[in-house]
């Protein structure tokens, strides 16, 4: 398993992608070799002329919509990923923060190669604080499945000390259901980031401090289905004994699609959307993909 983690510390930003500001963070000291996955909000990396999307990073790809959100809903396949020479990895993941800022709080599952054996799981996190791994006992996940998640925040709030200074924060619940193998998972979690962004992620994860090699990966989704899709978000806090309802997220490829580039080279692509906007594919690659039919 993962190695406990024993510092984390936050430095300056960086100018990324259309000059978007946002946090770099450093290395994590760690206890052990094993994989470690300090965050997934560092969004780094070179621009090449070849892509179109409307921001590039070097451990991101998908598409990030910004504005001001009190929730984020989706639906994914999770990826098939292949053997590889050495470790690689990857992550799929709906979130609120972290494109434009150092909070975060999101849900996903992990796709992995290392050992010589593909490794899959589930997560949650809320950054700075390193991810909560399920149980694979519990809560089994396999290429193939049909994961269901939403994140979203209540009008209650509750008390928590930072240091000595007590702070009052929103109380976000965070659900990812396994549809395919028939499990479900919530918590009910203190956060107070200012939810300025909303996310639908295929990430290569920070692993001992530095973002890893992205694990080659396949995505096979059932027919007229995105690999992302129903992406959903809310604008208003749920009020007590309130059913929380998503709206389409109206994601749009020009102003909200990123490409992953490692080295110089592009490995993980986002399509264009479907025609209700709440769907897209990604591949492997720099190959633009087809955008769903549904």
């Amino acid at each position: 398993m993962r190695s406990s983690i024993r510092s984390i510390a936050l430095a300056s930003c960086l100018l990324v992608g259309s000059g978007l500001a946002v946090p770099v963070v450093a290395p994590a000291t760690t206890a052990a070799a094993a994989p470690v996955i300090v965050n997934r909000a560092l969004l780094t990396g070179p621009r090449l002329a070849s892509v179109n999307t409307a921001w590039s990073a070097s451990n991101w790809s998908g598409y990030a919509e910004s504005g001001s959100f009190s929730g984020v809903s989706s639906t994914w396949t999770v990826p098939t990923v292949a053997a590889s020479a050495g470790p690689t990895y990857s992550s799929t993941w709906i979130g609120v923060d972290g494109f434009s800022n150092a909070r975060l709080i999101q849900v996903g599952t992990e796709q992995d190669y290392y050992g010589g054996a593909a490794h899959y799981n589930a997560w949650w996190e809320l950054l700075p604080a390193p991810e909560t791994a399920l149980s694979p006992a519990a809560y089994p996940v396999a290429p193939g499945n049909r994961m269901k998640a939403a994140i979203y925040a209540h009008a209650a709030t509750t008390t928590v000390m930072s240091g000595t200074t007590p702070k009052v924060e929103h109380l976000w619940t965070i659900v990812l259901t396994d549809v395919t193998k028939g499990w479900t998972f919530s918590t009910v979690q203190a956060y107070n980031g200012p939810g300025t962004s909303a996310e639908w992620i295929h990430e290569a994860p920070l692993v001992n401090g530095s973002v890893s090699t992205l694990a080659r990966y396949a995505v096979a989704a059932p027919a007229a289905t995105g690999d992302f899709d129903n992406a959903g978000i809310r604008h208003v806090l749920l009020a007590a004994g309130g059913s929380p309802v998503f709206r389409g997220a109206g994601l749009n490829y020009g102003l909200d699609a990123g490409t992953m580039v490692q080295g110089t080279a592009a490995v993980s692509t986002p399509s264009g959307v479907d025609a209700a906007q709440t769907a897209f594919n990604h591949a492997y690659g720099a190959v633009l993909p087809a955008r769903p039919l549904g």
